[in-house]
């Protein structure tokens, strides 16, 4: 856990016991959040996937990852639970965690933010951002069996995660990173500002 140190200093341990910081990983599809959940894992703070309650779902209801059902089943959930349920779903996960540090990946909406923000006071968002092109170069080559396997799923799939709310998530994010480049400049990228984050917390 050498990198885990390094980020959280001796000196601010205590703070951190005492105040969990969680923190939520915005973006659309391919900007580089599972490059993201990858460098959280190395730091060995938990990291809970908001997409995985709906794959879950979409399971539980007997239905394929397919990128159609798994965006039928996220609309659905929401309009029989609420616009937040996938948020309050992941609270109790994110509080059962003994980690003084705690990921949220997959913010898509401001009435998660706002749910995340009710039990979390500091919580903070980050998001990453990547051009269409980018984004789809990646998903094609990652190849997850709710990826979208041409232009045109993708641009639906980009709509119906805009009509979520998670471009209003991204222009009010706490932090940004711009991910056009490779897998490490986003690492660095990303450990970088987790210091800068923990820092400011531990200062306050």
């Amino acid at each position: 856990m050498r990198q885990k140190e390094q980020i959280i200093s001796d000196s601010g341990m205590k703070k951190a016991k005492e105040k969990k910081m969680v923190i939520g990983i915005t973006g659309m599809p391919g900007s580089g959040k599972n490059t993201i959940r990858e460098t959280v894992h190395e730091f060995g703070f938990p990291i809970v996937v908001m997409g995985d309650e709906v794959r879950a779902e979409a399971k539980r209801r007997n239905l394929e990852p397919t990128p159609e059902n798994i965006g039928k089943v996220m609309l659905q959930i929401r309009a029989e639970e609420g616009p937040e349920v996938l948020a309050k779903r992941c609270v109790p996960k994110a509080k059962a965690s003994g980690s003084q540090i705690v990921i949220i990946d997959g913010i898509r909406s401001p009435h998660e933010v706002n749910e995340f923000r009710k039990e979390f006071p500091n919580f903070k968002v980050i998001a990453i951002h990547a051009s269409p092109r980018t984004r789809l170069k990646r998903l094609l080559k990652r190849d997850r069996s709710d990826d979208p396997k041409d232009w045109e799923t993708f641009i639906e799939r980009d709509k119906r995660e805009l009509n979520l709310g998670i471009g209003e998530v991204i222009a009010t994010a706490d932090h940004m990173i711009v991910n056009e480049g490779t897998k490490n400049y986003l690492r660095k990228a990303l450990r970088q500002l987790l210091r800068q984050i923990v820092k400011n917390e531990q200062g306050r």
